[in-house]
């Protein structure tokens, strides 16, 4: 066997939601905080390419590089790598981060409870583990501010009209639309279809409603589209279907969703500081969120939420390439990886 680059990938997933970790084999990429070492590697994305395009990686598989942090606070960091994009925070991402770091002994597993912090771009994240027998059994994580940009906002899409949608930070730009005015029932079944439905949202709304993080204003525009079922109240499961770009379902119930969701419902009245909701995927996996305390980003009301879910690890494999093989970074078909591979700015 020959190879001209070896790398350690622990597979796992949260949720149905494919977030292996990268453990081995990467050199940390230049930077003072987690989000300056996330441009470094969006500036070169070979490594992106590698993990997540065909033959290594597919359009349903996002991959996570453990990276020092320059925090005293913070155990490590890491960088998320999507299908088009760096997120700067993802919650089913972090929960299968936090899982492997533990029941690989990187950091250190404690029973009954483990806390410690970690280094997102977004943000430090706050963690705190559920762990038994040797195994880390839930992961709530305490996430970044959460904020409501617009509230039933007028959005022109092609082939719907007129709809209205909800433009929220949930530690990325969501705009959340009405699943029961779309006319979905968010069932497997209609997959391909959320998906076609949702692209065409986020295409639109990145046009016509811009949004910006007021304290990073590189994050920015509508990234990800929340189709959302009717909420239930408190103490019953509200569904939702996120459709990701280039158009594909998000398999779990998308923590960050899930606490853009809880912004609107906040910035509604229907949630408040200590409760706590339920969202489920069309897979019927779930998360859990809670409001932890009311904030202002940038002068905007905002919520702190928890989220928590669980991850199973797959697989430990090493990823090489031989240095023949005709695809060292992997390539795009559009009959599994529709539209262009591009990164949302």
């Amino acid at each position: 066997m020959r190879t001209s680059r070896m790398i350690t990938v622990v597979g796992c997933h949260a949720g149905g939601e494919i977030g292996n970790v990268v453990v081995g084999g990467v050199a940390a990429p230049p930077g003072r905080t987690v989000y300056e070492r996330m441009e470094a590697l969006r500036a070169d994305d070979s490594l992106r390419r590698l993990l997540l395009r065909e033959p290594r990686g597919s359009v349903a598989v996002n991959a996570n590089l453990i990276v020092p942090s320059l925090r005293e606070d913070c155990a490590a960091g890491y960088i998320i790598m999507e299908s088009t994009e760096y997120a700067a925070m993802s919650g089913s991402n972090t929960i299968c981060v936090a899982t492997v770091l533990l029941e690989t002994g990187i950091v250190e597993l404690r029973e009954p409870e483990t806390t410690f912090k970690l280094e997102a771009p977004a943000g430090v994240v706050a963690v705190t583990a559920e762990c038994r027998d040797g195994r880390c059994e839930s992961v709530e994580l305490l996430s970044v501010p959460c904020f409501v940009e617009r509230l039933d906002a007028p959005l022109e899409v092609d082939g719907l009209g007129t709809i209205k949608v909800d433009v929220a930070f949930g530690g990325m730009w969501f705009a959340i639309a009405d699943g029961q005015e779309l006319g979905f029932s968010l069932e497997p079944s209609e997959a391909r279809d959320l998906c076609t439905v949702g692209e065409t949202i986020r295409g639109a709304a990145r046009e016509q409603l811009p949004c910006r993080h007021p304290d990073n204003p590189d994050i920015a525009g509508v990234s990800i589209v929340q189709i959302a079922g009717p909420w239930r109240g408190l103490g019953a499961v509200s569904k939702n279907a996120v459709v990701v770009a280039p158009g594909r379902l998000d398999r779990s119930a998308t923590g960050t969703g899930l606490s853009a969701r809880m912004a609107a419902l906040h910035a509604r009245g229907l949630i408040g500081v200590a409760n706590v909701m339920t969202h489920a995927s069309v897979l019927g996996s779930s998360f859990e969120g809670r409001v932890v305390s009311e904030t202002t980003v940038g002068g905007k009301p905002a919520i702190v939420p928890a989220i928590r879910g669980s991850a199973w690890i797959t697989s430990i494999s090493q990823v090489i390439v031989d240095p023949t093989d005709p695809f060292p970074e992997g390539y795009l078909l559009t009959d599994t990886w529709p539209g262009d591979d591009h990164q949302s700015v």
